[in-house]
């Protein structure tokens, strides 16, 4: 498994086009694969393709993607990037091997992390309707959304919890006496966004798929390991729903002063 981060110049108009549609920007992230045929569908327990963006200033924005092989963006930095500036050298993005890391799980380790996701429960609205799937709208089901005991135990991971002295209200309990995830733990909700589009087969298309309507939120916190394996997998094969449109990618980050993405 590979991850790579490509910074997007927002000043180009094929950047705006990509970053304005999930559906775009999953286009051109899976051509990144050249090895990758459309018609591929991952096999079950196989790395697969993921990406998210992170803006970090208005002109600051980062795409970054794993995936099983090493990827060729030269059509990102040729529509994206700066492709004048870009040299054998430096072609416009940078890409390292996951393989130390995956290696190096073990239960037990602790690691600052990082993922956006796509915080949805069922839910039905009268009886005898099916269930609908629903977005988590409040931060507080967000956060319980990733902090649910069966959900963590899939990923192989526990999110750490703060010493009392950090927490804001002993117990993490609110003033109207329901638990506070937030306060409880050490992990932050951020960045939500709700995206609509349609799934067309291109701009010129006049055959419109099905909208969808999605809910992302960025999940900061840190974790200890309790499932190698299990994380391996979650790490290699995303984590929750909507994984084509930029959600449920997890990276972790030595816990230090200065964390930097490492998966």
């Amino acid at each position: 498994m590979f991850l790579s981060r490509f910074r997007v110049n927002t000043a180009r108009p094929g950047a705006r086009r990509l970053l304005s549609s999930p559906q775009a920007m999953h286009a051109a992230v899976m051509s990144s694969f050249p090895g990758l045929l459309p018609s591929d569908v991952p096999a079950p327990d196989t790395p697969r393709v993921l990406w998210r963006l992170e803006q970090r200033a208005r002109a600051e924005v980062f795409l970054y993607v794993a995936g099983p092989d090493r990827p060729d963006m030269t059509h990102l930095v040729e529509q994206a990037g700066w492709p004048a500036a870009a040299d054998s050298d430096n072609p416009g993005w940078q890409t390292r091997s996951c393989k130390p890391l995956l290696d190096q799980l073990t239960a037990g380790d602790r690691w600052a992390f990082r993922l956006t996701a796509n915080p949805v429960h069922s839910v039905r609205r009268k009886d005898g309707e099916p269930t609908k799937l629903t977005a988590h709208v409040t931060p507080t089901h967000q956060k319980g959304w990733l902090l649910d005991p069966d959900r963590q135990q899939r990923c192989g991971f526990r999110v750490l919890e703060k010493r009392d002295t950090e927490r804001l209200l002993p117990d993490g309990i609110t003033s109207g006496g329901a638990p506070d995830h937030g306060d409880r733990h050490q992990l932050t909700v951020s960045g939500a966004r709700s995206l609509s589009f349609d799934k067309s087969r291109g701009p010129d298309s006049k055959r419109r798929g099905k909208p969808v309507t999605l809910v992302t939120v960025t999940f900061d916190g840190r974790l200890e390991v309790t499932d190698p394996t299990a994380l391996r997998r979650a790490l290699t094969q995303g984590i929750g729903r909507a994984r084509a449109y930029g959600c449920g990618l997890l990276t972790l980050a030595p816990i230090g002063p200065a964390p930097r993405a490492t998966t």
